[in-house]
């Protein structure tokens, strides 16, 4: 019994569930949905043991495209299908793309090379826009991948993100010229076919201080738990 209880508290779990629906508005009457991602786990691989944050499906899609750009061997998992006419007030569909989501991310985190990808931690446990997650992950910005993470939430990112900002302006009218970037990411829309028009990247390449992404050794258990087990998340809608 107790050779079992110590067999038990040396597995690794992650449990990741998609909930809460939310109509956000970008300009004028546009709007889109995004939906929270909350991890729970004891994972090496995961520098935070719990986190919480939102994203969007067209997020999802770019997540997508950046791992299959350094898994050419590895069959990725299906995205739940673009809906042109998805409305936050259908209940089915809601439930039928979050549970499509979830089941998504949790094929991607069973998988050690997919681990290895900083982006991929990015998306999952800070709140850096895709735009800001590649920079990052390229090793372009003031921040690590380890900092973007632990201080996800605080504001210190987004301070930093501002000084660059600044800088990037004033190097731009001095002059010298400078890379502009689009600090809210939402300017760049992602269809549903691969990008390649990104560079590849190394899927063993990490940026300065970047000891976020730790490849998860076979010999390891490692238990995937979704909020909702194998029913689809309750549905939510707005009257």
């Amino acid at each position: 019994m107790d050779s079992m209880l110590d067999m038990l508290s040396k597995t690794e779990f992650v449990s990741i569930c998609i909930q809460d629906p939310r109509l956000v508005k970008d300009e004028l009457w546009r709007t889109h949905c995004d939906y929270e991602i909350c991890i729970h786990t004891n994972s090496i691989s995961f520098r935070k043991k719990t986190s919480s944050v939102r994203r969007r499906y067209r997020e999802f899609v770019w997540l997508r495209q950046c791992l299959a750009q350094n898994a050419l061997i590895i069959e990725l998992p299906k995205l739940p299908p673009w809906n042109p006419f998805f409305s936050l007030k259908n209940n089915e569909q809601v439930s039928q793309r979050m549970k499509g989501l979830q089941e998504f991310l949790e094929i991607v985190i069973q998988t050690p090379l997919l681990l290895s990808d900083s982006r991929l931690h990015l998306f999952l446990q800070s709140d850096l826009n895709i735009t800001r997650i590649d920079r990052c992950a390229r090793g372009k910005t003031r921040y690590t991948v380890a900092e973007a993470i632990q201080r996800s939430g605080m504001g210190y990112i987004n301070r930093i993100q501002d000084k660059d900002s600044d800088c990037e302006s004033s190097s731009s009218s001095s002059g010298w010229g400078a890379s502009v970037d689009n600090s809210s990411g939402e300017s760049t829309v992602f269809f549903e076919s691969p990008d390649r028009a990104r560079p590849q990247l190394d899927r063993d390449w990490r940026g300065p201080g970047s000891d976020v992404t730790t490849l998860t050794p076979e010999n390891r258990v490692v238990k995937v738990l979704g909020c909702c087990g194998n029913q689809a998340p309750p549905p939510v809608g707005i009257g």
